[in-house]
């Protein structure tokens, strides 16, 4: 099928809106990806950097707290602590509101599903404590700069980035045959968590052309990478194995190891034919269905591969087949994008919505973990399911229904006439039994509910 405006806006941006046009062209898609990010300039969130300073001062509190020699230094010590983490909370419900605008007031939402596209293709979360606010200064340094540019990039970015170092335990790992072993002379333990997961996950895929050895020759590369609180990343020689260092049949880096090894090996990933077509695929699911079409599969693959990994050649490819437009395709809006989408039909306003803690809480944070949707904190390291089925059980469809028949009342009081709203946020091929609804309904909260509940709405 060719391009059609809406679709476009739904099935590869964020909704449809009464305010914003819809993209004209594939060209005007791509070309307002290479363009500046007007909504991250909009909507401004703080990097990963905030969420170091507070994790210092936490730690910082709490050893003052253990240490203190009076009552009245340890219950200053835990009044600090309790304000920075209080503090740090507020500021990453307002990250999360900045998040959500984007979408609601982008003019590219191609770019807004891309960057939650590669935030879960490279899922990252903190364990606890300071740590547990990172996810979000994680898209914002390692995700959102990279999504018109190389895959490799974004590749090494994610990679070497302190969260997900943490998240996969990157930081405990050290060569066998190190510095600091041979120095110590008992042996400290090399995690393969990272290694596997980047060949599975975010490169070759898993069944590629891998097996346990190669993981464990990539752990020892990988060796050396490390996040200090007090510093960020860091690459410690001292802890990395001494190369040089055998892996799938090429050799990395001199005796004394540097990140410039990590950095190549990182490159021949991002440019091995599994990696092509591993994202292809993924990212044909995300955008077109669960079943995607072999040929558009094939076509992004190709595209990959003949750029040099440059990701806007994949997008393309994708957006310039026949079977991305197909009338048939398109997934179950997953919780967010389907928050987002609604927020956007019905034209919220920064004013609409309030960013107090309490209030984003209950209206959007509470009810996307009803919808199976913790924000930031997928169930595992490959993210949340794509699968239409992880979306569509009796509770969480509940929670959407809960949801699109309150808080758009409750967030603006005057809605749109139902009416008016079923063209706005379906599009001209809204189905009748759904404009039945809207004309039939009882009440504008009732009416604009049954749109956002209908299954042409829940739908991409």
């Amino acid at each position: 099928m060719p391009f059609d405006p809406a679709r476009a806006a739904i099935r590869f941006g964020c909704g449809l809106s009464p305010a914003i046009p819809a993209p004209e062209s594939v060209n005007a898609m791509l070309e307002a990806l290479a363009g500046p990010d007007r909504a991250a300039e909009r909507f401004p969130a703080a990097g990963f950097e905030a969420v170091r300073e507070a994790h210092v001062a936490v730690t910082e509190a709490r050893r003052r707290n253990r240490n203190g020699k009076s009552e009245a230094e340890r219950e200053a010590a835990l009044k600090d602590r309790k304000d920075a983490t209080r503090e740090l909370r507020r500021d990453a419900v307002g990250w999360f509101g900045q998040t959500l605008m984007r979408r609601v007031k982008t003019e590219d939402g191609f770019r807004e599903r891309l960057v939650g596209f590669w935030a879960d293709h490279f899922t990252a979360q903190g364990p606890g404590g300071a740590l547990r606010f990172g996810y979000a200064g994680y898209v914002e340094d390692a995700i959102r700069p990279h999504v018109g540019g190389r895959f490799a990039d974004m590749l090494k970015a994610a990679v070497t980035h302190p969260l997900m170092l943490i998240y996969l335990n990157q930081t405990q790992s050290v060569g066998p045959g190190s510095a600091v072993v041979t120095r110590r002379g008992k042996k400290l333990g090399l995690n393969e968590n990272l290694a596997r997961e980047l060949l599975e996950l975010h490169t070759l895929g898993v069944g590629g052309p891998y097996d346990q050895s190669d993981v464990r020759d990539l752990a020892k590369l990988l060796t050396g990478l490390a996040y200090l609180r007090r510093k960020g990343f860091v690459y410690r020689a001292g802890h990395a194995e001494p190369g040089p260092l055998a892996f799938m049949g090429r050799r990395y880096g001199d005796k004394v190891p540097e990140l410039g090894r990590v950095m190549a090996v990182l490159e021949d990933l991002a440019a091995h034919p599994a990696t092509a077509a591993h994202l292809a695929r993924r990212m044909a699911v995300h955008f077109t269905g669960d079943a995607p079409d072999a040929g558009l599969v094939d076509a992004m693959a190709q595209a990959f591969r003949a750029s040099d990994g440059r990701l806007p050649a994949m997008y393309a490819a994708m957006l310039e087949h026949p079977a991305a437009w197909a009338e048939d395709g398109g997934n179950v809006k997953q919780p967010l994008d389907f928050m987002a989408s609604s927020l956007r039909a019905l034209d919220v306003s920064e004013r609409h919505l309030s960013l107090k803690y309490r209030a984003v809480s209950r209206y959007f944070l509470n009810p996307l973990i009803l919808m199976g949707q913790s924000w930031g904190a997928p169930p595992g390291p490959d993210g949340f399911p794509e699968d239409d089925a992880a979306w569509i059980t009796p509770q969480r469809m509940a929670a959407r229904l809960q949801w699109g028949m309150t808080v758009p009342f409750r967030l603006m009081r005057t809605l749109p006439d139902p009416r008016d709203f079923v063209e706005v946020a379906l599009g001209p091929g809204a189905p009748e039994p759904v404009r039945f609804a809207a004309r039939a309904a009882e009440t504008r909260a009732e009416g604009v509910g049954l749109v956002l509940a209908s299954p042409a709405f829940q739908r991409m």
